[in-house]
């Protein structure tokens, strides 16, 4: 039973390196096995090795079966942690990765004027880019009041807009 037990802290302790170490490890294993592609990485392994060792241990001294049967329900459950470690890690990598939000985005949006703009001259409205508000010059070919809801028709700069007034 000190084996498996060992075993299973030793895994705990990978584990903590791996996540220590946060993928310095990983360039080794690469090295060693291509085209796995991450299946053999540190939390993977530490998985497999926590699993199999606490399994085996928990096999052991709750049953009468030997250290082979251990052995054997330790790598069933080993595997099913090491697959399941993997299939997360992989879900985690794919997070979607989308394009920083650029200044042309905001043409077509719509906003609000918190300072009047007058005729051919700049004011401010409050527009939304990537949900965050940001504050504008604004600038406009007739004068907008305070509160009027407006349209970016384009974007001067990274911190000015032309707008127009929205009509209901």
């Amino acid at each position: 039973m000190v084996w498996f037990l060992s075993l299973g802290i030793g895994g705990l302790v990978l584990l903590v390196l791996s996540l220590v170490l946060d993928g310095v490890l990983e360039g080794i294993l690469d090295a060693v096995v291509v085209g796995l592609d991450g299946f053999l990485s540190l939390p993977v392994i530490a998985g497999f090795v926590s699993m199999l060792g606490f399994t085996g241990a928990i096999t052991l001294g709750t049953t009468g079966l030997g250290a082979g049967a251990a052995t054997g329900a330790g790598v069933a459950t080993g595997v099913g942690a090491a697959w399941l470690t993997w299939r997360f890690s992989q879900a985690l990598m794919r997070d979607g990765v989308t394009p920083a939000p650029r200044g042309e985005d905001l043409t077509g949006t719509s906003g609000s004027v918190v300072t009047a703009i007058p005729a051919d001259s700049y004011g401010e409205v409050l527009l939304y880019l990537a949900g965050q508000p940001v504050k504008y010059a604004a600038k406009s070919a007739a004068p907008v009041a305070r509160g009027t809801e407006v349209w970016v028709e384009s974007v001067l700069s990274a911190t000015a807009v032309v707008v127009r007034q929205v009509e209901h």
